[in-house]
């Protein structure tokens, strides 16, 4: 980032140029004094008339002192455009500072915004799709199928006696079961096929192009015999003070 300089900065260069000019004038002044004593002293002089060596010294001596002068002021004037600096300094510090928060809290809401948008498409239980999600994964699938004469399918599932795990076993035990299978079949999934749960022990399967009827129904019964494959979920007591310690498969 560049930044002009500041105007007492810029003062202070005229004033620089201008004392060393005065100054060289000076010394060219006092250059050809000399050089017209040293012919005088050449051409057999004794002596310099005292006026006008009294005279020559008053007029160096007042140049130099108008130096001296210029001089103080181009000092002051710097320190006034180093101070300037120092503020545009602290000021820029200042921004660079403020814009690291504002990225930060850009980084945060962006952040935020992709959490909100994942809870908002997902169910909290399993993490797999929400219905939501699904039917627009549907939706998108139904487009690329007629573009590209891709076939589709649609497997519903869901968990027989269900309910009697919650009411025997609580609902964490439950949610565990729900986790096992989100889990089951999200590995049969492709990357372009989509596992949803629908709601309660019901599941959705989106299955994008697949080769044939007979590919769909391997499919599915693989799902199964993988759904159906015993789940352990611990010893999960129905109330604290029930705890019996028992594993439960089902």
């Amino acid at each position: 980032m560049t930044t002009d300089p500041p105007a007492a900065l810029e003062q202070a260069l005229e004033q620089s140029h201008d004392v060393k000019a005065k100054v060289e004038a000076c010394a060219e002044d006092l250059a050809l004094k000399n050089e017209a004593v040293e012919q005088e002293i050449v051409n057999g002089a004794t002596t310099l008339p005292a006026d006008q060596a009294l005279q020559d010294s008053q007029v160096v001596e007042a140049t130099v002192q108008e130096c001296a002068d210029d001089l103080d002021e181009v000092t002051a004037t710097l320190a006034r455009g180093i101070a300037d600096i120092k503020q545009v300094e602290i000021a820029l510090t200042r921004s660079r500072a403020a814009l690291a928060d504002a990225e930060t809290a850009l980084l945060t809401a962006q952040e935020d915004e992709r959490h909100a948008t994942l809870r908002a498409l997902h169910d909290p239980a399993t993490g797999l799709p929400n219905r939501v999600l699904f039917d627009d994964r549907v939706t998108h699938g139904i487009s690329l199928a007629e573009r590209h004469g891709w076939g589709l399918a649609v497997m519903f599932l869901d968990l027989d006696r269900f309910k009697s795990i919650n009411d025997d076993h609580g609902h964490a035990a439950g949610d565990l079961v729900l986790r096992k299978v989100a889990n089951r079949l999200s590995q049969h999934a492709r990357d372009e096929d989509t596992v949803c749960r629908s709601g309660g022990d019901e599941f959705l399967y989106l299955l994008v192009n697949p080769k044939s009827r007979a590919d769909v129904e391997r499919k599915a019964i693989a799902v199964l015999d993988d759904v159906a494959q015993a789940i352990e979920v611990g010893a999960w007591p129905r109330h604290p003070r029930e705890y019996r310690g028992c594993p439960v498969s089902g």
